[in-house]
């Protein structure tokens, strides 16, 4: 995996995330994880985390805010609690988190260090001083408030944190992974994720070189008038980033056919269609959700086994479950529960020897990336039509409460 994968645009959001979503991420989130894992290892898991382009997606999928700044914390904070009880078992833990919890990613490193095994004091130097290159080095307006540590038994490491600007109502998330990192402060980053802002501080980058040296050697006692001198010798002059792959999360909240690659969602019903009845039969025969299920498992299996380059179009992720704004249609909570409960029964399965359904899920992926390019299917707008007017059905719910039936999902009630 590249070091730099790209940047996106982050609407800055508030609000919580409601009990009864959160819960259902840790798990749904947890399992995903164990499915990486057991199929490709801890450290891809890891290179993952350090690609925002799936970091997005991957939030996407377990139903929050499908643009939204707001998808960082979530994640983060569900990763923590659901892997919490499968630490030791995948070699996996989560430090950090938002605001004070960020502040406590030492004591949690040392901890688990002493547990462990690992090098906490060689972790929470890393862990301190990608804090401080993203504040210090990397002046591009937005202050750090979140700062997630993924840490393997074997000591390596990703990063997520996430900076806001209140002014312009914007945040960046930068991603760090330990794989092949030469420098802290040469180009570490993975990715860093954010709005073009024009040009930036950025030391990091290694045409800065010569400018960090010359820093260190103004300051080694030539006093403030050689360093006025300097200063006005370089004024006008600037360096842009290089450029990067730009991933643009919009202002608007719907999720509209722009947002989405069409021809891959069509691959994944029809794959679902083409798949469901041959591996999962005994889904099938549940009333009500099971024909469904199966295109949301086949959109958590892309989560799974999807290559970096499927994973442009975050928005297309939010259609397995809903989102918890409505948008672009409530949470089908029915259906969650049921790929959860399918996801854990594999996983299960897949640790007693029986690799059945896991196998099942990735002939799902694999039939939706042989059939996006012949097959047809609704457009957008009549596909989230069609979920609106059976999100009661669905167990359809939202943070304005639960959906009541009729009226094509428009009504709904507190709760």
């Amino acid at each position: 995996m590249v070091r730099r994968t790209g940047s996106a645009d982050l609407p800055l959001h508030g609000g919580r995330v409601p009990a009864w979503l959160a819960n259902r991420m840790s798990s749904l989130g947890a399992v995903i994880c164990e499915a990486i894992v057991h199929h490709y290892g801890r450290d891809e898991f890891l290179s993952r985390l350090a690609h925002p382009f799936w970091f997005q997606s991957f939030g996407a999928v377990m139903g929050m805010d499908w643009h939204s700044s707001g998808i960082t914390t979530s994640v983060i904070g569900a990763l923590k609690r659901g892997l919490q009880s499968k630490g030791d078992e995948l070699g996996i833990y989560v430090c950090g988190g938002r605001g004070r919890h960020s502040r406590r990613t030492p004591e949690e490193l040392d901890t688990l260090g002493m547990r462990v095994g690992f090098d906490s004091d060689k972790l929470t130097r890393a862990s301190r001083l990608v804090a401080k290159v993203d504040s210090a080095a990397v002046q591009d307006g937005f202050d750090l408030y979140l700062h997630g540590f993924f840490v393997t038994c074997d000591g390596k490491w990703t990063v997520v944190q996430q900076g806001m600007n209140d002014k312009k109502r914007q945040a960046r998330r930068y991603h760090w992974h330990s794989e092949s990192l030469a420098s802290f402060v040469d180009e570490p980053h993975a990715a860093i994720d954010g709005p073009h802002q024009g040009n930036i501080i950025n030391l990091t980058d290694h045409r800065a070189e010569g400018s960090r040296s010359a820093q260190l050697n103004l300051f080694r006692g030539l006093g403030p008038d050689r360093i006025v001198e300097e200063l006005v010798a370089i004024s006008g002059k600037s360096s842009g980033q290089l450029p990067l792959p730009h991933l643009v999360m919009p202002a608007h909240h719907d999720v509209r056919s722009s947002d989405v690659f069409i021809r891959r969602l069509h691959g994944t019903l029809a794959a679902a269609a083409d798949r469901g009845p041959v591996d999962f039969p005994d889904l099938l025969l549940m009333p009500g959700v099971g024909a469904r299920t199966v295109q949301s498992l086949a959109m958590v299996a892309e989560i799974v086994h999807g290559a970096p380059y499927r994973f442009r179009d975050p928005a297309r992720f939010s259609l397995a479950h809903g989102g918890k704004d409505r948008h672009p249609f409530p949470v089908a909570t029915r259906v969650y529960d049921e790929t959860i409960t399918v996801l854990k029964g594999a996983v299960q399965r897949a640790k007693l020897g029986s690799e059945v359904t896991l196998g099942a899920l990735r002939r799902l992926d694999e039939q939706a990336r042989r059939l996006e390019n012949i097959a047809s299917g609704p457009s957008l707008s009549e596909y989230v039509q069609n979920e609106l007017a059976q999100t009661a059905e669905f167990g359809g719910r939202s943070v304005f409460g639960w959906e009541q039936p009729g009226a094509s999902g428009n009504a709904r009630r507190n709760g």
